[in-house]
């Protein structure tokens, strides 16, 4: 399920969350949006540009990621498009950061866009598949594999295809730490997703989430090795992954597929595909204050 191309200016499963998002911001009328992410976040990059065409300020608190070309295109990308970027040493510094910073012009918006509302937009992705498997095409899977960050997607779609009658499950691959917390919080919003969009059993909701905790590694934008033949195997289908969440995701689906070869397994890919080369003409170089956040 290419999610990559869910905008021509920029894809990727923020995107969805964003539809939600800024309509909120604006029928409450902020003019800004303030949030928090990695410092190559693709979150606040896709905040960042579509926040400024809805005519919306964005600034945002980040941490520390170890250094890639992508990082750091994503990270110029954010300063060219003129979010306000603030370093922050570790996630709870970057809370406060938000804290100092929020106001009432302001809407706080979570690390990945992750609460109810932007998982709503994945509840609307997962009616969207629904209409897919009933024009015929695509069979109903039995599983959707999706990577697992700050929970949103994989909240989304678990409550959406529980209230679009399918029996397809999520199968979440996780690429952030600690896994307790991102475990505990995902299911908590699928509950919370699942309520907002008008569900009344909450039966519909047993088994149909599962974590796959095997393919994080050494932790958050950490390769793995798994992970870099995964993305050479996508790029020959021509499927364009990153090694912080799609390469990770990517390689655990293919394992399930080893693993249970008689299914109809759907990989949903959250990575833009959109070149970023037109932003980065007239990006400034990154800050010194921002550069000591690129981990080598």
């Amino acid at each position: 399920k290419r999610a990559d191309l869910t905008s021509p200016i920029y894809g990727g499963n923020k995107v969805r969350k964003l539809e939600r998002i800024l309509p909120e911001a604006k029928e409450r009328g902020k003019k800004r949006i303030v949030t928090v992410g990695a410092v190559g976040s693709h979150h606040v990059l896709a905040t960042a540009i579509f926040g400024a065409r809805a005519g919306l300020r964005v600034e945002a608190a980040v941490v520390p990621q170890p250094r890639t070309e992508h990082v750091v295109e994503n990270l110029r990308a954010d300063l060219a498009v003129g979010a306000t970027v603030r370093p922050a040493r570790t996630y709870v510094g970057a809370g406060v950061s938000v804290l100092l910073h929020a106001g009432r012009d302001a809407l706080v918006v979570p690390m990945g866009g992750s609460n109810v509302t932007g998982s709503l937009g994945y509840v609307d992705a997962a009616f969207e598949l629904a209409k897919q498997i009933e024009e015929g095409a695509l069979p109903e899977p039995d599983t959707i594999v999706v990577t697992l960050g700050s929970g949103g997607t994989a909240a989304g779609l678990a409550a959406g295809l529980a209230l679009a009658g399918l029996k397809t499950i999520v199968v979440g691959v996780v690429v952030a730490a600690p896994v307790w917390f991102v475990t505990g919080w995902t299911r908590r919003l699928v509950r919370a997703t699942y309520a907002a969009a008008g569900g009344r059993d909450p039966s519909a909701l047993r088994g149909r989430l599962r974590v796959v905790t095997t393919e994080l590694g050494k932790g958050y934008g950490e390769p793995t090795e798994d992970g870099r033949r995964a993305l050479e195997i996508a790029a020959e289908a021509g499927l364009k992954l990153d090694l912080t969440y799609t390469a990770k995701c990517f390689a655990g689906a293919l394992k399930y597929v080893q693993n249970a070869p008689s299914e109809q397994v759907l990989y949903w890919h959250t990575l833009s595909s959109v070149p970023l080369a037109p932003l980065l003409e007239n990006a400034p170089p990154v800050p010194a204050g921002l550069e000591r956040l690129l981990r080598s």
